[in-house]
């Protein structure tokens, strides 16, 4: 196991000369963007792709229904499946949250799990999002991946190799089991993951308990059981707050009015949108 704060160091003393903004910036690797904040933010309601985080320096703390997850220094979060969640960032004084997050390609986590042998762990019930600790390959992977970004040819030739590098120590980790579900497809969690893609898809459309039920070919109540114990959100909440971040993120990219951005994500009442749109942000959508 590295030493936390050497490890840490190391690793914000790569991320610190590439970093030339604020949130998630692009690099010149398909998938892989660098995270910076010069300033903490309080609890505030987000959504992340799946993939992986990695804070080295500053901290993060997401809060999904009852659990709470720390990841920073030490560790790295992974997440497997798209979750709603709120997320507090603290920086450190006088020095930016520096991180690094690389997103999960489906066709390379694939071909990387057909390269492993059976796992032979007792899946349980997988974990779509968790923080685990950054043992000394992971680390190791991520600075070969880091040390690559300043360089565009270097970059080009060596980027996709080394995010390969990243995933296969993700999926020989603990949350390992986790990602393996993504691929194989298998049981439960299976079932849930596919009417979780099913419900991004046609978030703004009519959907039901019985409709996503449907897709996960369950009953209702065994599908709502399933789907609380996996996102730690009843479906119909977990939709409702997917509606309202994908609402707040058309009014902050395109100027759209409040009443065209409800109707956009599924809503039939402005006014419903409205009240729903403050409880959650805290400022109204024609401010927030």
């Amino acid at each position: 196991m590295p030493n936390d704060t050497v490890s840490a160091r190391r690793l914000a003393e790569a991320i610190a000369p590439l970093v030339n903004g604020e949130g998630f910036l692009d690099t010149a690797v398909e998938g892989v963007r660098l995270i910076a904040s010069h300033c903490s933010y309080p609890r505030t309601p987000l959504i992340y792709e799946p993939g992986i985080f990695v804070i080295a320096q500053g901290d993060k703390i997401g809060y999904l229904g009852e659990r709470v997850i720390h990841y920073g220094p030490g560790n790295y979060l992974v997440q497997a499946l798209p979750m709603p969640f709120e997320c507090e960032t603290r920086t450190p004084e006088n020095a930016p949250m520096l991180g690094i997050n690389i997103a999960f390609d489906p066709l390379t986590l694939s071909e990387l799990v057909q390269q492993l042998p059976e796992s032979g762990r007792e899946l349980g019930d997988p974990a779509p999002m968790a923080a685990v600790e950054l043992d000394t390959t992971m680390e190791a992977c991520v600075l070969r991946l880091i040390d690559c970004l300043g360089d565009a040819t270097e970059s080009r030739v060596l980027g996709p190799g080394r995010v390969r590098e990243v995933l296969f120590a993700a999926l020989r980790g603990p949350q390992g089991p986790s990602l393996r579900q993504l691929v194989q497809r298998q049981g439960q969690y299976a079932r849930i993951i596919d009417a979780l893609n099913y419900l991004h898809h046609h978030f703004a459309s009519g959907l039901t308990v019985e409709t996503l039920a449907a897709q996960a070919n369950m009953s209702a109540s065994h599908f709502h059981h399933h789907f609380k114990r996996t996102t730690q959100q009843s479906p119909l909440q977990y939709l409702k707050r997917l509606r309202l971040l994908k609402a707040r993120a058309l009014l902050g990219q395109q100027r759209m009015n409040v009443a065209r951005a409800a109707s956009e994500v599924g809503y039939r009442s402005t006014s419903q949108f409205s009240r729903e749109y403050k409880r959650y942000f805290g400022v109204s959508p024609s401010r927030g």
